[in-house]
This record gives C-alpha cells, structure tokens and sequence, in this order.
C-alpha cells in the first residue's frame, strides 16, 4: 500500500480531532492528545482541537438569548484561542524551516503568498465544514430543501479538499526542490500585547 501523503494523513488527524471532540461536544472538554508530544502529528492534533472548540465558541456566542456578560467571557475566549491557533500555525512552520533547511534553494526560486503552515490552517477549518455541512445533509428535522441546498455545498467542499490538498503539496515539494522557499512572518498580533494595544498601554 502507498504510503499517505502528507496532506492525507493531515486529513485523517483533522478528522481523528473532530470525531473526539463530538464524542461529549463540549467546549470545556479536556485535551487528550493520542500522539506523542513533540512530532508533527501531535501538533495537527491539536491545531484542530483547538479550531473545533472555537468553531463552537463561535456557534454559542451567536444565541440570541446569551446574557452580555457570558458573551463578553466567551469573546474574550476566542480572543485567547485566536493566539493559540496562531501559535500553532507558526510551530507547524517551524517544523517545515527545520525539514528543508539543508535544500539548496535554486536561482531564480519564487516565495509563496502564504507559508505552507497557514495552508494547512484552511485545510483544518475545511475538515470542519465538511463534518458540519455533512451532518446537515443528515439532519432528521431539516426540509428536504434544505438537505439539497446542503448536498451542494457538500459537494463544492468536497472539490475544495482535493484543490486544496494538491495545492499544499504542489507547494511543500517545490520547497523540497528548492523551485520555492519559505519566509515566515510572524504574526505579531497587536490587541493582545499590553504594550502595543493603545486600549491597555493607556490604562497605565
């Protein structure tokens, strides 16, 4: 048997994510990660985990009859999962700047718009709306509209996966060959610095 591209078993860890997550859907739910700690692996786990539980952050926050103060406890949870989620697109970077360190980058190599990390970032944020728009097509209560709306869009994502995960791995094997290199950005978000958030520096 071939053995899965690095996009395939990104997949399979996204959708591992996910199917633990639903197993109490709650968002205070604990963090079991079943990889070992340090590999690629464990941190795919855990970038997913953590878009899963905002995801439904995201979806709480939106009940219209949510009292002010919890919705101001939950943005401010977001806020923090925000950086997290930013956090763990750079450490995914990271391990890629480290695996092709050595490759000779070749004259006349082009930068991509985005690191191969902030890709993979999308990619675990598709494997939620497929899981999600997926249950949709299932729901026992919906129209039968609605189930068909939902089959197309299922679909539209569906294509998306495969356009998306021939695009990161177009991407990764042109780093490989030096055809591209990486420069990453660090994100260097501003709100969340009490030293660069005019809001908070001004309180001092």
């Amino acid at each position: 048997m071939a053995q899965k591209s690095f996009t395939e078993q990104a997949w399979d860890i996204f959708n591992q994510s996910i199917a633990d997550y639903h197993k109490t859907d709650n968002v205070d739910a604990p963090l079991n990660n079943p990889f070992a700690e340090g590999t690629i692996e464990a941190t795919l786990y855990h970038k997913n985990w953590i878009d899963t539980v905002q995801w439904h952050l995201e979806d709480i926050i939106r009940e219209p009859s949510i009292s002010a103060e919890e919705a101001l406890k939950i943005k401010r949870r977001i806020d923090a999962s925000n950086q997290d989620r930013t956090d763990m697109v750079e450490e995914i970077d990271t391990y890629f700047r480290e695996k092709y360190a050595d490759v000779e980058v070749k004259e006349g190599a082009k930068i991509n718009t985005e690191s191969p990390a902030w890709a993979i970032d999308r990619f675990s944020i598709l494997a939620l709306k497929v899981f999600h728009m997926a249950e949709e097509v299932e729901r026992e209560d919906a129209s039968e509209e609605h189930k068909a709306k939902c089959r197309g869009k299922l679909a539209v994502l569906s294509e998306q996966h495969i356009d998306l995960g021939t695009a990161i791995e177009e991407l990764v094997q042109d780093i490989a060959s030096g055809e591209k290199y990486m420069k990453v950005y660090r994100q260097m978000k501003m709100y969340n610095d009490p030293s660069l958030n005019p809001v908070l520096y001004k309180k001092k």
